[in-house]
């Protein structure tokens, strides 16, 4: 849900924003945008894909942070700053973790979709982490059972690599060995 503004807000003004206002709340070409509290299933979902990859990634380089974590997008090729807090990130290059936040760039996200997002999702947020460069991008869609996984192709564009729906594995071509079993995952 966005927030109705006439005018845009700074970063600086979505910060303290922030302090005074409970919430999820993301912040992306100046407009702030509300997450919904996640469903049961929507919770479930979660649990079980961070449990996998924590697992996995235990003791590696990389790292998973589930929501809610701030990831400031900042990239050398994009000259504003964005604000979002996925669902799941995992990240590799971990020299921008502060202590509240990630600035810089998730090596992949995934986010679970919810019914009053949904275009959030699967327009806004697509297309701003193709932009930023976000190598690999899941849509975990709970109300189709359905798994979509986009991978950043040599021209800086997503490539739909995973359709699944109900039935089926989805497999990550940037994190080895993270696969998922589309029947187990919405269980």
């Amino acid at each position: 849900m966005k927030i109705p503004k006439e005018n845009r807000m700074t970063l600086e003004e979505y910060y303290e924003f922030r302090k005074s206002n409970d919430g999820l709340w993301e912040y992306i070409d100046g407009m702030v945008y509300m997450s919904p509290s996640p469903s049961t299933k929507h919770q479930r979902i979660s649990m079980r894909l961070s449990s996998q990859l924590f697992n996995l990634l235990n003791g590696k380089s990389c790292e998973v942070f589930s929501a809610p974590f701030d990831i400031e997008l900042k990239s050398e090729t994009m000259d504003d700053t964005k604000v979002v807090i996925p669902d799941i990130s995992v990240i590799c290059d971990k020299s921008g973790l502060r202590e509240q936040k990630y600035v810089g760039v998730p090596t992949l996200i995934i986010e679970i979709v919810s019914p009053s997002n949904q275009s959030h999702d699967l327009v806004v947020k697509l297309n701003l982490y193709m932009q930023y460069g976000v190598k690999e991008y899941w849509i975990i869609n709970p109300l189709f059972n359905m798994i979509q996984v986009y991978l950043l192709n040599e021209d800086g564009h997503y490539v739909q690599t995973t359709a699944l729906k109900e039935t089926g594995e989805a497999y990550s071509s940037v994190i080895d060995g993270f696969a998922v079993q589309a029947e187990s995952c919405f269980e």
